[in-house]
């Protein structure tokens, strides 16, 4: 079942959900993998405007995940909050950490507002 479109919607209002899809490189360890994890759900914490967050690994049998394997979710109060959190320091600790680590082969990001 699909969410209805509505052009007209004021998206300002509605949650915003902000996935963000981890491939690591092949010799990133389960620590390392374990310890990125950690930092992005500490998130959530130190940032305000986040409702919650959520993670797991794909387990999908279709086999069409392109080697990318971590699924991260945010929830944001709106997209405010969403555009608060995109430059906010501890999130760019948090980059700074996937650089520090080098474990990190790709990402994507999708958000959309509920």
């Amino acid at each position: 079942m699909c969410a209805t479109f509505n052009a007209n919607a004021d998206t300002e209002s509605q949650t915003v959900r902000h996935i963000v899809v981890f491939k690591y490189t092949s010799d990133a360890s389960a620590a390392d993998i374990d310890k990125v994890t950690r930092a992005f759900a500490e998130l959530e914490h130190k940032i305000p405007g986040i409702e919650s967050f959520e993670h797991g690994v794909n387990n999908s049998p279709e086999a069409l995940n392109k080697g990318f394997t971590h699924i991260y979710q945010l929830t944001f109060i709106d997209e405010a909050a969403r555009d608060t959190y995109l430059p906010h320091p501890e999130h760019k600790k948090f980059g700074e950490l996937l650089a520090e680590l080098g474990i990190l082969d790709d990402v994507f990001v999708v958000d959309y507002a509920k």
